[in-house]
């Protein structure tokens, strides 16, 4: 059996949506983020800022890599994972790449008050997160299925990635 990839925007519901989906399947859940954070031993706030994007792009990429060699694992990447081609490629080959959406004003409500975001650390985050949206979309359209969390609990988006997965043919 291979993973399950749980891509979009930040404040889709990878983390949580992942956890739960990992327990009901009895998977292993890994967070790409909270992975590289352990291994670099500090947060990725701290390395935007003081090594920059691309070098935070080579880690997960790297991180990926590695993920991407286990079995049964439920994995919550990092909502700019897509802007490579080759770790769109990397999920595909290994998974089923389902990608979380939810509406920017749904997406702003669930992530104010955090300052963990380095990317809406920015006079209008709203206005940030409707452009970061437009330039990635092309990219999460990638994916083998969307859903929109937007309005659907955790437990209800579960039940539908549960039912894609189960409907893609295993290899």
């Amino acid at each position: 059996m291979k993973n399950i990839y749980l891509v979009g925007f930040m404040g889709t519901g990878k983390s949580a949506v992942g956890s739960a989906l990992a327990k009901k399947k009895k998977w292993q859940f890994v967070d790409l983020d909270h992975l590289i954070e352990l291994k670099e031993q500090r947060a990725i706030t701290d390395i935007f800022a003081k090594e920059g994007e691309a070098y935070f792009r080579r880690l997960e990429k790297k991180t990926l890599k590695e993920v991407a060699k286990e079995k049964k694992f439920v994995v919550a990447c990092g909502g700019g994972i897509v802007l490579d081609e080759a770790n769109i490629r990397t999920m595909k080959d290994t998974g089923t790449v389902i990608c979380l959406k939810a509406s920017p004003k749904e997406i702003l409500k669930r992530v104010s008050g955090t300052l963990h975001r380095p990317l809406l650390n920015v006079p209008n985050p709203k206005e940030r997160i409707e452009l970061l949206l437009k330039l990635r979309s092309p990219y999460y359209a990638q994916a083998h299925k969307c859903l929109d969390t937007s309005r659907y609990s955790v437990k209800e988006v579960v039940a539908e990635i549960l039912k894609v997965v189960s409907g893609r043919k295993k290899k």
